[in-house]
This record gives structure tokens, C-alpha cells and sequence, in this order.
């Protein structure tokens, strides 16, 4: 018998939101195959996302609304694991120094790291709209790079923004990607964050990613950074031996979360 404790309710909605982004039509049988729950459960789970406005009711399933997709996937991405970020934000956080400058990507990562950054008196620079909130709430001093608006990550890129980048040399640079594997290096799938954070890896002293286990292994469409371009990997789960060996010969510190 299938077993409807296998998620608790609001994580089975995420999980069924983030398929919806995905796949666009989310059909109720395929979802109880794959959660191990009764149809019914899915379906009402699907009509009370119905009813908070996310999702359209088809026959035999629901849709995501398009008025809503970017708001949601921004939203599911900043939920997704929420601790690792954290710890990786600590970790970060360690290699500031008073008296710095650091730059922040948008990724929800950095997000996390913009938040502890009143812990020490650096300047900051920052590309998107959430990362400039949490740092006029801290009172962090900060410079907004602007340039066209890219709704997804709430972020700014274009050519306004790479050339103001290109005048800018912080101390630190913090990025993270959807993913990274040696032969690829850090990789993400919207090419206009691509270009954004190329130019911001380009415009450090220092340079690190923050990068959760869950990005390790997958590849996106594009490169941001390769070995050559970064000083610091911090991620919150020990690397296999291989990839550890190989990151250290290409002289870069490996930092793992506590």
C-alpha cells in the first residue's frame, strides 16, 4: 500500500511546483508513481495549490500559470538546501577580512553570505535586488551594478552592467553555478547570468565559489569559470578523493563546511 507519510505536505507541494517548472503539465497518476501516495493525496495537493493561485487544474493533472513561473521558480530556488547554504555562507564568511570589498553574484548562495556580512566592516558590491535589501537592512555600505533586469534571479546583466564591472577590482568575488564538473567548470543555463558572472569572476583579487554537494557532477549549458579562473572552492560536503587531488594540483583551496 502506498504510503502518504513519505513527504510532509508543504515539501510535496514544492517538490510537485518544481516538476511543474520543469515539465509544465504535472499529470496526478505520474506524481503518485513517483512520491509513493495515493492519488487522491496528489490531487489535493494540486487543488490547494489551485486555490493559492500557482497552478491550473487540466484534465488529469495541472499546469503551471506563466504569470507566476519566474516568481516561483526564484522562490523555490532561495528554498532549496536552505542549511547547506548557511554553513557555506559561515565558511565564506571566514575569509573576510575588515577593511575588504567583496562582491556578490546573485545567486541565493551569496544571499546567504550578504546576510552574515554585518558581522564585519567591508564594502560590498552587489548585482541584484535581494542581495541590495539584506545589505541596507544590515547596514553594509554597498555599491548596486545595474544594467537590464533578469527577472529569474531578480538580478542585473547586459552590457551596461559587464562594462561597469570591467572598472571594479573588489578583493573577493563570490559566485556559485548550477553546476560543476572539472571538465566543464562551473556551468549555469541562462545565458545572460553567464556573462554577468563572467564579468564579475574576471573583476576580483580573489575568487570563490559556493557551490552545495548537489551541484557537483551536473553540467549546465555554459561555462562561467574553469580552474584557471578561481582560488577557493567552499562546499558543505567532502569531495571524492580524485576530484579533492585534482582541484588542490590546480592550486586551489578546498574548503568543506562544517
Amino acid at each position: 500500500m502506498p504510503n502518504d507519510n513519505v513527504a510532509p505536505l508543504p515539501g510535496r507541494q514544492q517538490d510537485i511546483l518544481r516538476r511543474a517548472l520543469t515539465d509544465k503539465v504535472v499529470r496526478i497518476k505520474d506524481l503518485a508513481a513517483e512520491f509513493g501516495v495515493h492519488e487522491m493525496t496528489v490531487r489535493r495537493d494540486i487543488d490547494a495549490l489551485c486555490e493559492g493561485g500557482k497552478l491550473l487544474r487540466v484534465h488529469g493533472g495541472a499546469q503551471l500559470l506563466d504569470k507566476t513561473s519566474e516568481e516561483l521558480s526564484q522562490s523555490l530556488r532561495a528554498a532549496q538546501n536552505v542549511d547547506a547554504k548557511e554553513r557555506i555562507a559561515r565558511a565564506a564568511l571566514s575569509l573576510i577580512q575588515d577593511g575588504d570589498t567583496v562582491a556578490l553574484d546573485a545567486s541565493t548562495t551569496s544571499l546567504a553570505l550578504a546576510r552574515l556580512l554585518p558581522a564585519r566592516r567591508v564594502q560590498a558590491i552587489a548585482c541584484s535586488l535581494d542581495a541590495a535589501n539584506v545589505l541596507a537592512a544590515g547596514g553594509v555600505p554597498f555599491l548596486m551594478v545595474g544594467g537590464n533586469f533578469h527577472v529569474p534571479a531578480r538580478s542585473f546583466v547586459g552590457a551596461f552592467f559587464t562594462d561597469a564591472v570591467q572598472r571594479l577590482h573588489p578583493d573577493l568575488v563570490f559566485f556559485s553555478a548550477k553546476g560543476y564538473t572539472p571538465e566543464t567548470g562551473f556551468t549555469d543555463p541562462h545565458l545572460p547570468e553567464v556573462g554577468a558572472k563572467q564579468a564579475l569572476v574576471r573583476s576580483g583579487s580573489s575568487v570563490v565559489a559556493l557551490l552545495d554537494h548537489s551541484k557537483v557532477g551536473r553540467r549546465a549549458l555554459a561555462t562561467i569559470a574553469t580552474h584557471a579562473d578561481i582560488n577557493t572552492l567552499i562546499t558543505d560536503h567532502p569531495l571524492t578523493p580524485d576530484l579533492h587531488s585534482r582541484l588542490e594540483h590546480d592550486d586551489i583551496q578546498v574548503i568543506v563546511a562544517p
